[in-house]
């Protein structure tokens, strides 16, 4: 447990910065998902509203609670997939159907997380194949830095120097001198599209949940598989791959189904473990010190709490950006888990093939079923670790 006395010495704004630069690329990369899959359900604007209500309230309690508890920046987040999947399947399901479905999904994460069975599948994957899948997650993220150059040459390259610089002088800061210097910027070429902003709360607005058939087979299972496939399993590898082997896992899965059990009646389909934005508040940019990062998850819980109760007003906010200086910031504050995650994934010579195959894998966005790269590559590296074990006869 962690004590107010050790929160205040352990306390940096580097890690407040890196916990803003989490929702912010959660919120602007995968934030229309969410309004799309509720208005795929006939979700009227209040719905829509209690949706980003019950989200930000669930993974904003979820985030601090588990970070504060176990001294680890646990960073939760909703099922981007699963918001996916959602505008897709919903056709035909009305929104009682689907809450529903979305308690059913709950339960099962929930059945998964505190009887310890995802657990167990998950301490059978090396930590070089864990590393190899990040690198491969984040791989786009890093492209997109050099990417962004093309539509936005001044305002990208300026932040990248600026951080190169800062990386040196100020290590801790380097990332929010680039945001900062990215927003005067596009403050000065007009980009900041400022005048859409209005503030405004959102309410929450409880639905009655309906039990049936086609809401159970038609949306909890695939919510269910896609959201443990393609979110939790890479969120626990991430989670890992940066060295907190001593977290059970277990709680964390638990909790989560927990979360979103009792939100799932506001809008909270499901919420689970983040990875690819976890890994901004797990890196160094977040504190030199791995055991202070924690503060960088209570942080990120802070900012959900707000997006929840500002739901409106945060998407306007964020939807002010110009994509270009989002794409940055995101790449940039993400460089040094990349190269720590490759450096990992290829230490070990034996596992190196493996790794290599698991981050390609990963890197390549490979979809099937419904589920994601990450999981694809983690399986593609394990098939790799077979063949090489079988060939030595280990097997």
């Amino acid at each position: 447990m962690t004590s107010l006395k050790a929160f205040r010495q352990d306390f940096s704004i580097s890690a407040v910065v890196a916990g803003f630069v989490t929702v912010l690329v959660g919120f602007t990369s995968a934030g229309v998902l969410v309004f799309q899959a509720a208005q795929a359900l006939g979700a009227s604007p209040a719905e829509i509203a209690s949706w980003m209500w019950a989200l930000g309230l669930g993974m904003g309690i979820t985030s601090i609670a588990l970070s504060w508890h176990y001294r680890v920046p646990v960073v939760t987040a909703w099922s981007t997939p699963g918001a996916a999947m959602l505008i897709t399947a919903a056709a035909g399901v009305s929104m009682p159907e689907a809450i529903g479905a979305f308690l059913v999904c709950a339960a099962l994460i929930m059945l998964c997380g505190f009887t310890g069975w995802f657990a167990r599948v998950m301490n059978l994957i090396p930590i070089s194949l864990a590393s190899g899948m990040l690198a491969g997650v984040l791989l786009q993220f890093g492209l997109n830095v050099f990417v962004a150059m093309q539509t936005q040459f001044v305002l990208v390259f300026a932040m990248f120097c600026c951080y190169l610089l800062m990386r040196r002088a100020l290590p801790r800061y380097a990332v929010l001198l680039a945001l900062v210097l990215g927003l005067l910027i596009a403050g000065v070429q007009g980009l900041l599209a400022l005048e859409t902003v209005s503030l405004q709360l959102a309410r929450p607005v409880f639905t009655r949940p309906q039990f049936s058939t086609s809401g159970t087979v038609g949306v909890a299972l695939p919510l269910f598989i896609v959201t443990m496939a393609s979110q939790n399993v890479p969120g626990v590898t991430t989670i890992r791959a940066f060295g907190y082997t001593a977290i059970p896992i277990s709680p964390l899965i638990g909790w989560t189904g927990m979360a979103t059990f009792l939100l799932a009646p506001f809008g909270a389909f499901a919420i689970n473990l983040s990875s690819i934005t976890a890994a901004i508040s797990m890196g160094r940019e977040a504190h030199e010190d791995p055991e202070k990062r924690y503060i960088a998850g209570i942080a990120v819980g802070v900012f959900y709490l707000i997006v929840g109760l500002f739901g409106a007003t945060v998407g306007a906010v964020f939807g002010a950006l110009p994509e270009e200086l989002v794409l940055a910031i995101a790449g940039l504050a993400l460089f040094g888990s990349i190269g720590n995650g490759l450096a990992i994934a290829v230490a070990d010579e034996r596992d190196r093939e493996a790794a290599l195959v698991t981050f390609f894998a990963t890197a390549s966005g490979l979809t099937l079923f419904g589920i994601g790269s990450a999981f694809w590559g983690l399986l593609a590296g394990v098939l790799a670790t077979l063949a090489r074990q079988i060939g030595a006869g280990k097997l």
